[in-house]
C-alpha cells in the first residue's frame, strides 16, 4: 500500500551509516515525514497535487523527478518510498557503474525483490545510454519501479525508452513564503538540541528565504549558521556574514537581483535609454557581469527581433568584449548595448511565433510530418525550391493537422515589411 505519510520515521533516506544525530544537518533532521510537510510543489502535493492523488489510488509508475536542487526531489521519493511497502534501492549516477546497477537487478530473482524493487537513482543525467539502457528489461516488466531525479531536462539528457515509460514531473523553485513553515521548525528544533531558546522576527527568516534562490535546504542551512553566529535573538547582522553583498541590497540569490535585470529588460523593451543605463549601472554595480550580459542578448532577439536583426550581432560584440575586458572597463561596451537596444525599432514577432508553435508542439499535434520531408522517405515527392524560379515553389511542409496554421505574422517595422512585400510578390507568381 502506498502510504501518504508515515506515522513513524524510517531510516535516513541519504544516510547510509549510523552516524550520530548531532552530527547530521538541520536540513536533514527535518526532512518531512510527509507531503503534508513539505513545502512549495502544491501542483504536486497539495490537495488536489497530482503525486498525492496517484499514491491515494495506490498507483506508482516509472517517474522522473526534474528542477532546482533543493525543491523536494529526494524528499519526495523518500516519501513514497517509505509507503510503497517495496525494498529500496538508492544509487547516485555521479558515482554508480553498471556492476552496481547489475547488482540491484539480480536482486529482482532472489525473495529479497518479490514485492519488487523500487530503485531510486539521483542524478540519472550522468548515466551514459548503456547505463541507462541496462534497466529498460527490468521497469518494462515491473521488477524494478524507477523514480529518477535530475536537474536538468530529462528531454535532452534522459535516454527516450527511458521516458517514454516514466511519468515526467517538474519541481519548481519554492517561494520565500513558502518556506518559512520549514524554517520555523528547522529553528525549533536547534532550539531543542541546544537547550537554547533563541527566536527570530518573521521578517528575517523571509530574508534569508529569499537569499535562498527557491533552494528550501539552502534556506536551512543559512538558517543554522545564522542561528549559531547570533545571541539570543538571530539578526541581520549575522546573517548578511554568509549572504555577502557588494553593494546595498543587490542579493544575487534573492528577488532584487531578478528585479534589477527584468526592470532593464523593461526599459530596453519600452524605449527609455535612461531608465536602461541607470538599471544596468546598478546591476555591474552589484557585480552581475554575466547577469547583464546574457539579458542583453535576451532581448536583441526577443524585444528588438526582425525590426533591426544587425542588433544581435553588435551586442554579441559587445558583450564579447566585456567579457574580454572585466570589470569595470566592460561597463562601455555594455553601456553601448543598453542604449542602441533602447533606441532601436523593436519587434517580437519571432519570438510569438515560436511561442505558438510550442504550445501546439506541448499539445501534442504534428506528430506525423509529410513524408517527402523526411530522409527515412529519400525525400521522394519532395521539391527542390532552387530548381524554381525565385526559388520559390508551393509545397506543404507543415504536418496535416497543422497545414493551414500561421505562427509567424510580420511586424509594422520597415525591414519585416521589406520582406512581407517581396514574399508577396513572389508567391503570387
Amino acid at each position: 500500500m502506498i502510504m501518504i505519510g508515515a506515522p513513524t520515521r524510517a531510516p535516513y533516506f541519504l544516510i547510509d551509516t549510523e552516524a550520530d544525530m548531532a552530527n547530521i544537518p538541520t536540513a536533514e533532521r527535518i526532512r518531512p515525514l510527509s507531503f503534508d510537510d513539505m513545502v512549495g510543489q502544491s501542483h504536486l502535493f497539495g490537495e488536489n497535487g497530482t503525486l498525492r492523488l496517484l499514491c491515494r489510488q495506490q498507483y506508482l509508475p516509472n517517474m522522473i523527478f526534474y528542477g532546482p536542487p533543493g525543491t523536494g526531489k529526494t524528499t519526495a521519493a523518500g516519501i513514497i518510498a517509505a509507503g510503497s511497502g517495496m525494498v529500496l534501492r538508492r544509487l547516485n549516477a555521479t558515482t554508480a557503474s553498471l556492476s552496481d546497477i547489475k547488482e540491484v537487478t539480480s536482486e529482482t530473482s532472489s525473495l529479497l525483490g518479490g514485492e519488487g524493487i523500487l530503485l531510486y537513482l539521483d542524478e540519472i543525467q550522468y548515466f551514459n545510454k548503456k547505463q541507462q539502457q541496462s534497466l529498460l528489461e527490468y521497469i518494462e516488466d515491473g521488477r524494478i519501479t524507477l523514480i529518477a531525479s535530475t536537474t536538468e531536462n530529462p528531454y535532452l539528457y534522459v535516454y527516450s525508452a527511458i521516458l517514454s515509460r516514466s511519468a515526467v514531473f517538474e519541481f519548481k523553485p519554492v517561494e520565500a513564503e513558502e518556506m518559512l513553515p520549514a524554517l520555523r521548525r528547522a529553528l525549533l528544533l536547534l532550539n531543542e538540541s541546544t537547550g537554547r531558546s533563541k527566536t527570530a522576527e518573521e521578517a528575517l527568516l523571509l530574508r534569508i528565504a529569499g537569499s535562498a534562490a527557491g533552494d528550501v535546504r539552502r534556506a536551512i542551512n543559512l538558517l543554522e549558521n545564522t542561528y549559531y553566529a547570533s545571541g539570543k535573538e538571530l539578526t541581520e547582522e549575522a546573517l548578511k556574514s554568509f549572504t555577502p553583498s557588494v553593494v546595498g541590497n543587490f542579493d544575487r540569490g534573492g528577488t532584487v537581483h531578478y528585479d534589477l535585470l527584468s526592470s532593464l529588460q523593461k526599459s530596453i523593451r519600452g524605449s527609455d535609454p535612461d531608465a536602461a543605463v541607470f538599471y544596468l549601472a546598478k546591476i555591474l554595480a552589484g557585480g552581475d557581469l554575466i547577469g547583464a550580459c546574457r539579458r542583453l542578448q535576451v532581448i536583441a532577439c526577443e524585444d528588438i527581433g526582425l525590426a533591426y536583426p544587425a542588433a544581435a550581432q553588435i551586442v554579441l560584440a559587445c558583450v564579447t568584449m566585456a567579457n574580454n575586458l572585466g570589470l569595470p572597463e566592460a561597463r562601455i561596451p555594455l553601456a553601448e548595448a543598453a542604449v542602441l537596444l533602447a533606441t532601436a525599432p523593436k519587434s517580437n514577432s519571432s519570438y510569438a511565433a515560436l511561442d505558438a508553435a510550442a504550445a501546439d508542439v506541448e499539445a501534442g499535434l504534428g506528430q506525423t510530418i509529410p513524408p517527402y520531408m523526411r530522409p527515412s522517405n529519400r525525400y521522394d515527392g519532395y521539391r527542390y525550391p532552387h530548381d524554381f524560379e525565385n526559388h520559390y515553389v508551393e509545397q506543404q511542409y507543415l504536418p496535416d493537422d497543422l497545414k493551414d496554421k500561421q505562427y509567424y505574422f510580420y511586424g509594422e517595422n520597415k525591414t519585416e515589411q521589406a520582406a512581407r512585400a517581396y514574399w508577396e510578390k513572389i508567391k503570387k507568381k
